[in-house]
């Protein structure tokens, strides 16, 4: 059977650094297995993955995907939650906006028993990993693997111009730099993109370590379940391009993404007992957190249609100025976010208000013992009064931005919008929860936290309680989802994790 120190399970975000910074350690011997297939070079990869916008996709890749669906609310019909399946993960597919999670999350992971995690221990690594191109500061980094940049005023096209006057006649302040502390308001999107090309692990951080000898790298792996002695980890069984295989090693990491750990965890033996008895699953322990408390950033799309005069653009990433606030009576800094822009392929304009920290909460649970069968996603999309709330507030808001008079230009017709139930609460909530989508940030399915937290899954390092020999190092620990795009905070928690580990 071969022998590895660490074994990696997925190459994503969080996968793809653990598996370069722990192979620095010529001694240390690293497997890294991935589901979907190994593109080992730049020039490999298919253009929709290479390359961040420009594409037949637009900004999104859905080639690799692993296809999943899910429920978003009871009225909804069921969603697709695009999740990479390729080297890189979802950092290989998504949409390359580089937002960092705000001191205010972070203090409330410490309040909820994660005291390592306070925003001054997570800057030096949101620092480390990026070279920000343009704030050269306390605040960014400037030799990290991550390019980050943004558009300025002069290259944004004439609908971005337009949404930018808008929040500004709407009295919201101009936010040059969306990652420094404190901002608010409408700016530009730093983006982990540079000429077209999309920086993902699989770029930024596996392409620089492949010659290390110490180092292997496999695609075309599933993992079917991590292999126990007694609590201890000791490897895990895969089918690798059709073959079963078994593979020992001294320690496992699990970095499967938000839905695809707590399923391998089950399926392992290690989740909630009723559940895993319901499927005959073996028990080895009992953590009824696993699966529990996932979280996402909901949204209920607007659509228009533009006029037939408006140019198509190609050439630049679609989401280049957005907008955060916070809602009226939160307590929650900018809790709010809305992503704007012309979808080319369509001639579409796109408007997501998107709730940035909700009060509602889904579950993951297994349908099947075998791991190719998706697992039940239910996010339970504005099941608390709140979310619903400033949902309803941001859509109105969105409504009367699109009023602005640069809008004539480039605006024909609505074609998703709530019409009449924009005048009554009760109507709009029901146009909301049939139209309730997913804003692409599952996280939290496993969270770090206190031992003695019922529904922690693994303390702040990322090791499993109960275990020896088993981490899980993904967006499935965020205690609770930052107020960003998660990207960022899932390439900084890998970072900083690693340096515990080495």
């Amino acid at each position: 059977m071969p022998h590895y120190d660490t074994l990696i399970i997925g190459s994503g975000s969080a996968g793809g650094i653990l598996a370069a910074r722990l192979s620095e350690d010529e001694s240390h011997r690293v497997l890294l297995l991935e589901a979907g297939p190994d593109y080992t070079s730049a020039e490999s990869l298919p253009d929709d993955l290479r390359y961040g916008f420009g594409t037949p996709s637009g900004i999104f890749s859905v080639t690799h995907d692993w296809g999943y669906n899910a429920t978003s609310t009871p009225a909804a019909p069921p969603i697709a939650i695009p999740r990479g399946r390729v080297i890189g993960g979802s950092s290989t597919v998504n949409a390359t906006i580089f937002l960092r999670g705000i001191p205010e999350d972070f203090a409330h992971w410490v309040a909820l028993g994660n005291d390592r995690w306070s925003w001054e221990a997570v800057l030096p690594y949101y620092r480390k990993i990026e070279s920000d191109q343009d704030f050269h500061d306390e605040f960014h980094g400037s030799d990290g693997p991550i390019p980050v940049g943004r558009y300025g005023p002069e290259e944004w096209p004439e609908d971005q111009r337009a949404w930018y006057a808008a929040c500004l006649a709407a009295g919201y302040p101009e936010s040059p730099d969306m990652n420094r502390p404190g901002t608010t308001g409408v700016g530009p999107y730093p983006l982990n993109s540079r000429s077209r090309v999309r920086y993902s692990t699989a770029l930024a951080y596996l392409l620089p370590a492949r010659g290390r000898p110490n180092l292997t790298i496999r695609g075309n792996a599933l993992v079917q379940r991590i292999c126990f002695d007694g609590v201890r980890a000791t490897g895990v069984e895969a089918v690798i391009d059709g073959g079963l295989e078994q593979i020992s090693a001294g320690r496992v990491i699990l970095c499967a993404g938000a839905i695809a750990s707590p399923q391998l965890l089950m399926l392992s033996g290690v989740g909630p007992a009723d559940h895993l008895h319901s499927l005959d699953i073996p028990v080895l322990l009992d953590r009824p957190g696993v699966g529990e408390t996932l979280r996402d950033h909901p949204t209920a799309g607007l659509l228009w249609r533009v006029r037939s005069d408006f140019p198509a653009n190609n050439s630049a990433h679609f989401h280049q100025v957005g907008l955060r606030y916070t809602a009226s009576g939160s307590e929650f800094f900018n809790d709010m976010i809305v992503y704007f822009g012309v979808r080319p392929a369509e001639q579409t304009l796109f408007v997501r208000p998107t709730i940035n920290l909700t009060l509602s909460a889904g579950r993951l649970r297994l349908t099947s013992t075998d791991v190719s069968v998706q697992p039940s996603l239910n996010y339970d999309y504005y099941s608390h009064p709140f979310d619903r709330q400033r949902q309803r507030e941001a859509i109105r808001l969105c409504i009367a931005l699109l009023d602005y008079p640069d809008f004539e230009k480039i605006v024909r017709a609505p074609l998703q919008h709530p019409g009449d139930a924009l005048e009554d609460d009760d109507a709009l909530d029901r146009w909301i929860l049939r139209h309730a989508d997913t804003g692409h940030h599952s996280s939290s399915t496993c969270k770090m936290g206190r031992e003695s937290d019922p529904l922690a899954v693994v303390d702040q390092s990322g090791k499993v309680y109960g275990t020896e020999g088993l981490w899980v190092v993904d967006a499935s620990i965020l205690p609770e989802t930052v107020r960003a795009n998660i990207n960022a905070t899932v390439l900084m928690l890998a970072e900083k994790i690693a340096d515990w580990l080495t």
